[in-house]
C-alpha cells in the first residue's frame, strides 16, 4: 500500500488553465457547437426533409439516393427512410428498370396538414418550381 498511496498522494491537481472566458461564455460556446447550422447557412426552412425529397425526386425521377441525400442536407439512410414514408402513404411510386429506381410523384394526393389539405402534391411542386 505504501508505493500506491504514495502515487496517488504524489499527484497534485493542476490549476485550470486560464482561456480568458467565463463560465457563461463556455456554456454559449457548448450550445452554439451543438446546433451547427448548415453549409448554407439556414438555421431552419419552411419545407420538411420530406417535402425537400418529393421536390428533388420530381424534378429528377433518376437520381440516386446519394446525390438526393447530398442535395438535401440530410444522410442517404434518412432519404430511404423518407422514400419509405412517402411509398406507404401513396405519394410516391418506385419502380425499379435494371439497376436503376425511378420514382413518381403522385401529383393528386392531397397535402396532410389540416391547414393545406384543400391542395394537392402537385399545387406544392407548381409553387416550388423551377423556371
Amino acid at each position: 500500500m505504501g508505493k500506491a498511496s504514495s502515487k496517488r498522494q504524489s499527484r497534485k491537481a493542476e490549476p485550470p488553465k486560464e482561456t480568458g472566458k467565463t463560465a457563461a461564455d463556455s456554456a454559449v460556446d457548448s450550445a452554439s457547437s451543438r446546433k451547427a447550422v448548415p453549409e448554407s447557412g439556414h438555421r431552419w426552412t419552411f419545407l420538411t426533409n420530406h417535402a425537400h425529397v418529393l421536390i428533388v425526386l420530381h424534378r429528377n425521377p433518376t437520381i440516386v439516393l446519394r446525390e438526393v441525400a447530398l442535395e438535401v442536407g440530410i444522410t442517404e439512410r434518412a432519404v430511404q427512410r423518407i422514400i419509405q414514408d412517402l411509398e406507404e402513404e401513396g405519394f410516391l411510386q418506385r419502380e425499379k428498370i435494371g439497376r436503376q429506381n425511378h420514382y413518381q410523384v403522385l401529383t393528386d394526393q392531397a397535402l396532410r396538414h389540416p391547414i393545406e389539405k384543400h391542395k394537392s402534391i402537385g399545387d406544392l411542386l407548381n409553387l416550388v418550381a423551377l423556371d
